[in-house]
């Protein structure tokens, strides 16, 4: 159950962060918003991203081996750039319908899951 929470957060916790870091290049072309200076577009995206860290440490600390999680430190950061990496492609499609996904990309993510796989292979 704690893995499944953890990933679960995690998932929540990049859903915030890829908002954060690329959602303003989408929103720029909302007229209040592009009209907004740089020091405004980073505040805006540090509020969105004190939510990436509200759902990012406890899923950290639940999830982490030497407090009673299931995950050893580098699997955690392993499993957490792969769910990084599935939220953006998520985002970058359903937000910049522009972007286009390439075999190169398909197998660079399929490589990653490998990791996954390798990580935990004992």
């Amino acid at each position: 159950m704690k893995a499944l929470t953890t990933i679960a957060l995690l998932i929540l916790s990049n859903s915030f962060m890829v908002v954060a870091w690329y959602g303003h290049l989408k929103f720029s072309e909302l007229k209040w918003f592009s009209r907004l200076g740089l020091v405004a577009i980073i505040l805006i995206s540090w509020g969105i991203a004190l939510f990436e860290y509200i759902f990012q440490v406890p899923a950290n600390r639940m999830g982490f081996k030497e407090n009673g999680g299931p995950f050893s430190l580098i699997q955690l950061k392993v499993i957490q750039e792969v769910i990084t990496l599935v939220v953006f492609a998520v985002f970058t499609l359903l937000v910049f319908k522009t972007e286009t996904f390439r075999l190169n990309h398909i197998i660079s993510f399929l490589f990653l899951i490998g990791a996954v796989y390798f990580m935990f292979k004992k």
